[in-house]
């Protein structure tokens, strides 16, 4: 194996081999960026121009996209409440209220390091354990799926602090989202109410953008919120004394991010909601979540990235993606003529361990990038908010219609912003209905076939051990914030007493 990796360091730093993994990171960040190029379709845009490209420039630029895409993300969640990708928009709720105190420098800069951490222990595991833990995963099948995707929502109970119940309730409301459109099993329009548009879904892109970003921007231009940003210290990084005590936390959410995008479950999204959610229930001040905690950045970021490498794992040793993104550079390895599985680790061991090493690479280059660039990005809190709202409403705009070049997710985008920004005011948050509606289609999809293929015995979710956890998992998950809200309340009684 060792001489494998040494293979793979020697092919990647080859002058073409290096400049692909380099432009895919620079355009991954980028496309993170921008609200509603997610990482999927920037892998696709790319796609074509590397049809006439070597099979290792071309894979690792499609992987490194991947790698920058999952980080860029994150920019605009911290800077402008508009999460670039959806597995960034657990990070808008603390990386935002720091960037509104000033601090947007030291969460740009934690967002880099733990994505740059965690996507590199990811790598790790992708390198030397890959093909046992692919055979885990294969294990999985509709109820483990059924019930990882209830695991993944019951997160929405402890996303906010003294919110659950509007958590849940808001979680419910994604998973009602989900299932407008085509019914993927029986092939009938649910809940189209006629519109045409309505009947291929409705994306979580446009609902998302809607959610942060646009009714942010008709908050802000309600009360007319002027910049009380200090300007003086936007730009600073954080110190190593403010980043030691988040260790545990970033390799708990980097096990638990490459661990969930082994399986295929929109990995990101869902590793950074169980990432933020287990660094809040381990706090010893969950209360402070929310609130702008550089913690709160870590954690999700840390495994959504770690999610990248662990997304590689079934894409290469079994040829089943782990991720949407995973996906498109499951045809890119097609068309260069590999075909996934066992047997590329046999015959093409310098083209695996190549892609590997790229993928190393990708996250040590944006976090150079990005640490380099964090005081020039932190500069957008100087810009006023009368300029900067019309930008990000354009951005919001563009965002949606990009997606499928469709007016209607534009208007669903406006439609959701206004939804938005009335429920804000009544105490619900946007993070969970995003969540619902992500995870949705899994939850309904596997519950219908697990029940069809297990003759409808609904005991089958408990009888296999992965499910029987998980979904305990997600019971305890909704019950931990009633439970240690009584204990809390029992001493503090006992206290006065």
């Amino acid at each position: 194996m060792l001489n494998s990796i040494m293979i793979g360091l020697s092919a990647i730093f080859e002058p073409m081999n290096f400049l692909a993994v380099l432009a895919g990171v620079v355009s991954g960040m980028t496309i993170g960026a921008l609200p509603g190029l997610s990482a999927t379709m920037g892998a696709a845009l790319i796609v074509p121009f590397t049809f006439f490209m070597e099979p290792i420039p071309a894979i690792a630029m499609l992987s490194a996209l991947y790698c920058g895409a999952t980080y860029g993300g994150s920019i605009s969640a911290i800077l402008v409440n508009t999460p670039g990708t959806p597995a960034a928009a657990v990070t808008t709720l603390d990386g935002y209220e720091l960037s509104k105190q000033g601090h947007a420098g030291k969460a740009l800069g934690t967002a880099v390091i733990a994505s740059g951490l965690g996507g590199i222990f990811s790598v790790v595991i992708l390198i030397f354990v890959a093909p046992q833990v692919a055979e885990i995963a294969l294990k999985f099948a509709d109820p483990e799926y059924f019930s990882l995707a209830i695991f993944g929502v019951s997160m929405v109970a402890n996303i906010s602090s003294d919110n659950e119940l509007k958590n849940i309730i808001g979680g419910m409301i994604g998973i009602f989202l989900a299932t407008v459109g085509m019914d993927s099993l029986t092939g009938f329009p649910r809940f189209t109410f006629g519109f045409s548009s309505l009947t291929s879904g409705i994306d979580f892109i446009p609902v998302m953008i809607g959610l942060f970003a646009f009714a942010e921007v008709l908050r802000q231009a309600q009360t007319y919120i002027k910049s009380e940003t200090n300007t003086e210290i936007a730009g600073l990084l954080p110190s190593f004394k403010e980043l030691w005590p988040l260790k545990w936390s970033m390799l708990r959410s980097a096990v638990i991010g490459t661990f969930v995008g082994i399986l295929p479950a929109e990995g990101g999204t869902v590793a950074s909601f169980i990432g933020y959610n287990e660094a809040k229930r381990w706090s010893k001040h969950p209360e402070k979540f929310g609130t702008g905690l550089l913690e709160g950045v870590a954690a999700p970021e840390t495994a959504n990235n770690a999610a990248t490498g662990g997304a590689m794992v079934p894409t290469l040793t079994l040829g089943i993606p782990g991720s949407s993104t995973t996906a498109v550079i499951l045809g890119g390895l097609m068309i260069q003529g590999l075909q996934p599985g066992p047997l590329l680790f046999a015959t093409q061991p310098k083209f695996v361990y190549s892609i590997f090493v790229a993928m190393g690479l990708a996250n040590i280059l944006f976090l150079i990038v990005g640490l380099g660039g964090a005081k020039v990005f932190a500069q957008v809190t100087k810009i006023p908010i009368y300029i900067l709202n019309p930008i990000v409403m354009v951005l919001c705009i563009i965002g949606s219609y990009s997606l499928g070049n469709n007016v209607a997710d534009v208007w669903i985008m406006i439609i959701t912003g206004l939804i938005g920004f009335v429920i804000k005011k009544v105490g619900f948050s946007p993070a969970p209905i995003v969540l619902g509606l992500v995870l949705g289609s899994l939850v309904e999809v596997s519950f219908r076939r697990a029940m069809t293929i297990y003759d409808h015995n609904y005991l089958i979710f408990f009888q296999r051990p992965f499910s029987a956890i998980f979904l305990s998992l997600a019971l305890l998950s909704i019950l931990w914030p009633f439970i240690t809200k009584t204990i809390k309340h029992r001493r503090q009684s006992q206290q006065g007493n």
